[in-house]
């Protein structure tokens, strides 16, 4: 039995969206290198941004070879397709460091607890503190947290003057986003680091000690 063959001349009416310029979602692809480039011609940029012209791929690769240097393509869409003489190891070192770089700079903040009692030991508030700190010099907020316990929550000023003492060693590298407030049992106070860290301010120099003066008149010879 014949079957009639399908018409297809609608598809030919169909947008050319790669020719086009329009974007198509597929996978990312690998960028090709050297011999992998397989296209007859390319457009060269030399290796200080300087138009080479269009040139056969042989002579393309014997452009970059006479350099030690790599042919890559950078625009593979592009008519005829552009590539650039460059060291393509030393391109994706920087890449990569650029990429790590850009990573840390985009960390993203997060709320770390600390906990403390009213009557805290003072090696115990270092500690604490220190942690704070830490979190803090990761660009970290930092909820402080008080807790009272029975007799405790007639005595809050003892949290106040514990977190006030907490601000203070810390203002240079934070700052308060939220003062201290009782929620329930506790008294939470909030921070934030500095957008520039400030320097700790050190002691004013000590006066110079007075000279000490004899109590005894200086002699004079006789004239």
């Amino acid at each position: 039995m014949h079957l009639p063959e399908a018409d297809t001349s609608c598809l030919d009416h169909r947008p050319r969206l790669k020719e086009e310029g329009f974007p198509i979602a597929s996978k990312q692809q690998e960028v090709r290198v050297n011999d992998r480039i397989r296209i007859p011609t390319v457009r060269v940029i030399g290796p200080d941004g300087e138009q080479i012209g269009i040139l056969g791929i042989r002579e393309a690769l014997a452009f970059a070879q006479e350099r030690s240097l790599d042919l890559v393509e950078v625009s593979p869409t592009a008519k005829p397709p552009v590539c650039r003489v460059m060291d393509y190891g030393k391109f994706k070192y920087e890449t990569n460091k650029k990429q790590q770089k850009a990573k840390k700079k985009q960390h993203a903040s997060q709320l770390k607890e600390v906990k403390l009692r009213p009557k805290i030991e003072e090696h115990d508030y270092k500690f604490k503190v220190n942690h704070a700190r830490e979190f803090l010099g990761h660009h970290d907020k930092v909820k402080f947290t008080v807790t009272f316990r029975g007799r405790e929550m007639a005595h809050t000023d003892a949290g106040r003057r514990l977190l006030a003492k907490a601000i203070k060693d810390l203002e240079d590298i934070g700052q308060v986003e939220i003062p201290a407030r009782m929620e329930g049992r506790n008294m939470v106070l909030l921070m934030v680091p500095r957008a520039t860290p400030v320097k700790p301010k050190t002691a004013a120099p000590a006066a110079p000690a007075p000279s000490k003066v004899s109590g005894s008149a200086p002699k004079t010879s006789a004239p």
